[in-house]
């Protein structure tokens, strides 16, 4: 499982960024700079509706502290690209883990409902996990952009 400390788990996922198909996305494009990932369960859902244009929104102000954002769930290409179309455009990747494997790695997976649950880690330049927010009763404890800005700020 990842934990804030370890090394975090390497993945090459394809996906979506603002409609458009996106190569493979790894772990490693990634090395030198901060990474928040989210995790979230589904396109089209309500929270996550509101939580990944949240990150949107904040997107210019995460990259100004040498971070980036992608998101990943079990949702397809196919669907990651409506529900951006749906949302205005999302401009960091919407990834797809349709079989759970990185959601597994991560400790994200639900299994027994096959979707991904919802969380934020953020990976540092050197591909450590610095900081992890799993939730436990959402949407009570979602992490906002704003304090995800906080946490980049102690990293």
């Amino acid at each position: 499982m990842a934990e804030i400390g370890n090394a975090a788990p390497d993945f090459s996922l394809s996906g979506s960024t603002d409609q458009e198909d996106t190569n493979d996305v790894s772990l490693s494009d990634y090395q030198g700079k901060k990474l928040v990932i989210l995790f979230y369960p589904l396109d089209f859902s309500p929270v996550c509706s509101e939580q990944v244009p949240d990150f949107n929104e904040n997107l210019e102000a995460i990259q100004a502290k040498n971070a980036d954002v992608i998101a990943i769930n079990r949702d397809s290409t196919f669907a990651h690209k409506a529900w951006s179309k749906d949302l205005g455009g999302v401009n960091f990747p919407l990834l797809s883990d349709m079989n759970l494997e990185v959601s597994k790695e991560y400790g994200m997976a639900l299994e027994e409902v096959g979707i991904t649950t919802r969380g934020v880690f953020i990976v540092d330049g050197s591909g450590k996990i610095a900081f992890k927010h799993v939730e436990n009763a959402p949407p009570d404890n979602t992490l906002t952009a704003e304090q995800v800005l906080s946490e980049l700020d102690k990293i």
